[in-house]
């Protein structure tokens, strides 16, 4: 980032919040309805979307490696160059690896903070807006037991399947953000708060982290 686009994110008057959650949680749910609270934007999956209209590869390439590590290079996952090309993408010499797609979808998280305030869920948004003056970094969690039961409902499914979705996704999560943050995923050390929805409910956790996010980042 150069030095004049340092003095515009430190001159700035909007604020980001980052959420991170643990599947089953209701993390989205809440950055939803805080994001709702608050009147600011709400950045999830939509940011599949903005990358890939960003940098004209169609959305595939951002969904095969959505919050998955770098660990082979996509154009082995389609099974050959360039098929979801779109006609104002820029020439490329190789395939496209996932770190360069987190590159764009970055470019896209910070393009966004700095034109206004907005809530990101996941896909490193703390990491790659570190040197943001003002934004809070939260972590959700929840029971084991209130995440399987929030999954079977959400997706009717069993327990057991349930627990295999938890484990996995834990496992691809934590990958995917020590990868790129060099931090620890989940860990209290790595965010300004950490919350367990199950102990205060969907609702009440999202009046606990504004009440939170007011106070530091003074928003009275």
């Amino acid at each position: 980032m150069s030095e004049n686009q340092n003095i515009v994110i430190m001159e700035t008057q909007y604020y980001v919040i980052n959420l991170g959650r643990q599947l089953g949680s209701g993390g989205k749910e809440i950055g939803e309805k805080l994001a709702k609270e608050l009147n600011i934007s709400f950045y999830d999956k939509e940011l599949i979307n903005l990358a890939s209209k960003e940098s004209g590869l169609c959305k595939e390439f951002f969904e095969k490696a959505d919050e998955k590590a770098s660990q082979s290079l996509l154009g082995g996952l389609f099974g050959s160059r360039f098929p979801f090309l779109t006609e104002s993408i820029y020439p490329y010499n190789s395939y496209l690896s996932n770190d360069s797609l987190f590159k764009i979808q970055s470019d896209v998280i910070r393009h966004l903070a700095e034109k206004q305030s907005c809530l990101f869920v996941g896909r490193c948004a703390d990491y790659i807006l570190r040197d943001h003056p003002r934004c809070a970094n939260v972590f959700v969690s929840a029971s084991t037991e209130a995440r399987i039961e929030r999954l079977m409902k959400l997706h009717n499914i069993s327990a057991e399947k349930a627990e295999e979705l938890m484990e996995k996704a834990d496992k691809r999560r934590s990958s995917y953000y020590n990868y790129y943050s060099y931090k620890t995923w989940g860990a209290a050390a790595t965010y300004h708060l950490c919350i367990d929805s199950s102990v205060l409910g969907i609702d009440e956790t999202v009046k606990f982290i504004k009440q939170f996010v007011t106070m530091k980042l003074h928003l009275f």
